[in-house]
């Protein structure tokens, strides 16, 4: 019976993550942690406009409380707001994608070199980040295209109730779930076999997104069991991970609260007793602060985290398909024994 490299492979990207972060070195760490911020995922924001549209008065009302008197139109006005902060939204968000798909690359070239160049590599391979943004956004189209059609119906018997009888607004409500579940499973392998093999082939064979993807499957085709095996053994090793991150950045959150907290205090104490501009200036800078903190923490603790399900991947990689063998040396380092000197003379 031919081995599971989705089993056998765990000890390995261990032993290699290990051989990679210690001893400790601070400047490498802090890099690696600046790419992890990238490639490791970030939550999403929440919608910082939504509440401009709730309990309004339909814009009938000036300033001035008079209609058509001096004042200006409410609506346009949130409007023109609106369509800034979402077009500033957007912009920072696709922003971010971008670095994130080249710091994809970064931090495999990482992994292969055993060193950290986030500029040198960045350099290097924006051109195939490019590629990967590309990819990602076209990927996301057709999510949010997925997601129209399957929400198209409930939209109708909305804005026509007497259009869908009792049975057949159940059947459109299974099929929601059922076709939602269905999408984020084909969005969520699609995205995730991109990102663990479909770029070190890019690396490997110096080829675009979609040639990546062709070399894949061909591979998965030669033998799909072990990718199922991997698909099957990332939930549980991404449930682990998920814990430790959420558990150890907790509780380094929970530290940084003592000092921030007695900010935070100094800063709503100025905004009682002082002027009001200056205390909520301080309150915001402290909470920028915060944040900043918080993020950086998440970032550190991602470090061996995603290190190690980064080298777990390439190593089934390699394992199935050698000709796609990202870490060759990696690779036989951790299973070549050294020789000894008995047997080296």
């Amino acid at each position: 019976m031919a081995p599971i490299y989705a089993l056998e492979d765990i000890e390995d990207a261990f032993e290699l993550t290990r051989a990679l972060l210690t001893p400790f070195d601070r400047s490498q760490w802090l890099r690696l942690a600046l790419v992890a911020f990238f490639v490791g995922g970030a939550g999403s924001a929440a919608n910082p406009f939504q509440w401009l549209f709730s309990g309004g008065n339909g814009g009938s009302t000036d300033v001035g409380g008079s209609p058509g008197t001096g004042g200006f139109d409410v609506t346009t006005e949130l409007l023109l707001l609106v369509a800034v902060i979402v077009v500033a939204f957007l912009a920072i968000a696709l922003a971010f994608a971008f670095v994130g798909a080249v710091m994809e690359f970064v931090f495999v070239e990482s992994l292969r070199e055993r060193e950290v160049h986030v500029r040198e590599y960045a350099s290097a391979h924006w051109r195939r980040g490019l590629r990967l943004f590309g990819f990602r956004v076209a990927v996301g189209l057709l999510a949010l295209a997925g997601v129209a059609v399957l929400v198209a119906p409930l939209v109708f018997a909305a804005l026509d109730p007497g259009s869908f009888a009792g049975g057949l607004f159940v059947l459109s409500i299974f099929v929601l779930f059922a076709g939602g579940f269905a999408l984020a499973l084909v969005l969520g392998l699609v995205s995730g076999f991109t990102t663990a093999f479909v770029v070190p082939v890019m690396l490997v064979d110096d080829c675009g997104v979609l040639a990546g993807w062709k070399r894949l499957l061909s591979s998965i085709r030669s033998d799909p069991i072990q990718y199922v095996a991997y698909a099957l053994a990332g939930v549980f090793l991404g449930i682990g991970a998920s814990t430790f991150v959420a558990f150890a950045a907790g509780m380094l959150v929970l530290v940084l609260l003592v000092p921030f907290a007695v900010l935070f205090g100094i800063g709503f104490a100025v905004l009682a007793a002082g002027p009001d501009l200056l205390g909520l200036a301080l309150l915001v800078v402290v909470g920028v602060l915060f944040a900043l903190a918080v993020a950086v923490t998440f970032a550190l603790v991602q470090v061996p985290v995603v290190t190690f399900l980064r080298y777990y991947a390439l190593l089934v990689l390699g394992d199935v398909t050698p000709d796609l063998d990202a870490i060759p040396d990696q690779r036989a380092s951790v299973r070549e024994p050294e020789p000894t000197e008995s047997t080296a003379t």
